[in-house]
């Protein structure tokens, strides 16, 4: 069995990225209450604020995939444990996908199940490309990968059964 974990440098990226948004926030409600009664609110305000981003931390550091010849065994961000059996599994999808308004690309892997849905996915924005090229060898399956990159649009009609229930629909009805 092989346990693969998300990027870590992405808890420090989004940690850094919430505290410069949280401390500006924090630094204007002490100048905007009056600063001399309204320190507890304040400090209030820092501790649940400060809380929410322990268990956030806590959560991504829970983050785990773990693949063996039987399967795949996932605790997502929430908590979820999504669990894939390798019987289900009929091959691992890898292919380039356009980031939304811009022209890089994302590595993504999807395993596909008997039926053409998605199972089980990775993006390259957090995972590593070592830890996607061990899935497919795992499991025992092939694995197939197109060669042009595409769009969400586009995958959108040709495979939508691999994207999440949010990205089957279009804003642009």
């Amino acid at each position: 069995m092989i346990t693969l974990r998300p990027r870590r440098t992405l808890g420090w990226s989004y940690g850094v990225a919430a505290a410069a948004l949280v401390l500006p926030l924090l630094a204007v409600e002490l100048w905007v209450l009056d600063p001399t009664g309204s320190w507890p609110i304040v400090a209030a305000t820092a501790a649940i604020v400060g809380g929410l981003m322990c268990l956030a931390w806590i959560a991504y550091r829970r983050t785990r995939v773990s693949i063996s010849r039987y399967g795949i065994v996932e605790r997502g961000f929430f908590g979820t444990t999504t669990v894939v059996a390798a019987r289900d599994v009929s091959k691992v999808l890898r292919l380039d996908l356009y980031r939304s308004n811009s022209l890089d690309t994302t590595d993504e892997l999807f395993v596909v199940c008997r039926s053409g849905r998605g199972r089980f996915r990775m993006r390259g924005r957090f995972w590593d490309a070592s830890a996607m090229d061990l899935v497919a060898g795992v499991l025992d399956v092939e694995e197939s990968t197109r060669d042009e990159p595409v769009t969400l649009a586009e995958l959108r009609e040709s495979d939508p059964g691999l994207l999440y229930w949010f990205e089957r629909r279009s804003l642009m009805a």
